[in-house]
């Protein structure tokens, strides 16, 4: 066997949109229901997993086969996924070195990133089946029912439905297969895929996480953002004053009528707002402040060993072939400014907050200067934070042949002011 070309099927109570492929995978009830692949080129097999059948030893031995290429759709999801159906312990995972992504080769060429997206814009005739969705939240999930209670459906829950459901992995080998026929005149370079195995290494090692900040942290939120709710309460006499429409329509009462409640908006209208309207929008500010939910999303991802995995996705930019977040977003953290960072990392931890409380004028706004430090290096080790200067307006000028801005660059000037004059 040279190649092995696949797609699976699977079953967590793990939200896999929040969490990601690596936790959704280590959830105790995570299982492997169907195994649908193509070795060599020849027809689809399903291998119906959830009702008993086992893979072939040829398979299974493919599977950790270094001379074998394995190719998927998301070929993260499956390589992780199947790390854990083979048996490896937590934290360790297939070698990537032997797979390739269909869905990297796709967005090498400006094609969507899902396979359905995929098989449209190539106008294939066997497309992914659109029952799909319905039939992933029939057995692939767990099913919440109208009296609160859930429920996990398995194959004999509906005999027909899981004969479809066999038919729609088929199906995806099938859809994989046929953009590959399509694509085969643009190979990806060889550096490419080089790239993608040390992206998938990164991926596989992830980042440690200070839980212990973490859960002190979300809770100091929760309490911060009640009293904050309740101070507005008090001041607008309104229900919900987290409620952009009511906000809206006691402001607008109140004589200062705006169509947004946006971070910008609210900063414009602080600039001549009288009081006590700008008490109210500060404390909104405050109750907005988006980015404590990744604290949120730290323990939604979080594996067992205290690493958070999964955080890029390569090619995920596919016109650009940048790297994109997911996840946590480790791309747009927000920067440390705090004099006093160390004070208030050890108030935090230490879930002291009425001090806290007591040396800050915004609890959201230290929990937001700390969310860098839930991240820590190994012991002894240090992270280093880097970042090009000015990389687009420097490529950009070299590729316009734009000498004078080359110069600028050249000679320590500064190139806004330089622009703008």
């Amino acid at each position: 066997m040279r190649t092995l070309l696949l797609d699976i099927e699977s079953f967590s109570s793990i939200d896999l949109s929040k969490s990601g492929a690596y936790r959704y995978s280590e959830s105790e009830d995570f299982e492997v229901l169907l195994f649908g692949y193509s070795a060599d080129g020849q027809p689809v097999q399903v291998i119906d997993l959830a009702s008993g059948e086992t893979l072939p030893d040829e398979i299974r031995s493919a599977l950790s086969d270094p001379s074998v290429i394995k190719w998927a759709f998301n070929a993260l999801f499956e390589r992780v996924c199947l790390s854990r159906f083979l048996g490896l312990p937590a934290g360790q995972y297939l070698d990537p070195s032997s797979w390739r992504c269909s869905m990297v080769w796709a967005a090498t060429l400006g094609l969507p990133l899902s396979l359905e997206g995929v098989g449209a814009v190539l106008g294939l005739e066997k497309q992914k089946l659109k029952t799909g969705k319905d039939l992933i939240r029939y057995f692939c999930m767990p099913n919440k029912l109208r009296d609160g209670s859930v429920i996990r459906h398995t194959p004999k829950s509906d005999p027909e439905r899981w004969e479809l459901f066999k038919a729609y992995n088929l199906r995806d080998v099938e859809t994989e297969m046929a953009i590959q026929e399509k694509l085969a005149r643009f190979p990806v370079p060889d550096a490419i895929w080089a790239e993608y195995h040390l992206d998938q290494e990164i991926n596989d090692r992830g980042i440690q996480l200070d839980m212990t900040l973490v859960q002190n942290a979300l809770a100091m939120d929760k309490q911060s953002r009640d009293e904050l709710t309740s101070t507005m309460q008090k001041l607008t006499l309104l229900d919900n004053p987290n409620s952009v429409a009511q906000m809206k329509a006691w402001l607008a009462d109140n004589g200062l009528e705006t169509d947004s409640l946006g971070k910008k908006q609210v900063e414009e209208l602080l600039t001549d707002a009288p009081e006590p309207l700008a008490d109210v929008l500060i404390l909104r500010q405050q109750l907005a402040k988006s980015s404590v939910r990744k604290y949120q999303a730290m323990e939604n991802c979080v594996c067992t060993d205290g690493r958070a995995r999964g955080m890029f996705q390569f090619y995920g930019a596919n016109r650009t072939g940048r790297f994109s977040g997911r996840l946590i977003q480790l791309q747009n953290l927000v920067r440390n400014s705090m004099p006093d960072l160390d004070q208030a990392r050890a108030l935090v931890r230490t879930g002291d907050y009425t001090t806290l409380r007591l040396l800050y004028d915004s609890v959201p706004n230290v929990l937001s200067e700390l969310i860098r430090t839930a991240f820590v290096p190994y012991e002894g080790g240090k992270f280093i934070v880097a970042d090009f200067s000015a990389i687009e307006a420097r490529v950009i000028a070299w590729l316009a042949g734009e000498q004078w801005r080359l110069d600028v660059f050249q000679n320590g000037g500064d190139i806004y002011c330089a622009s703008a004059s």
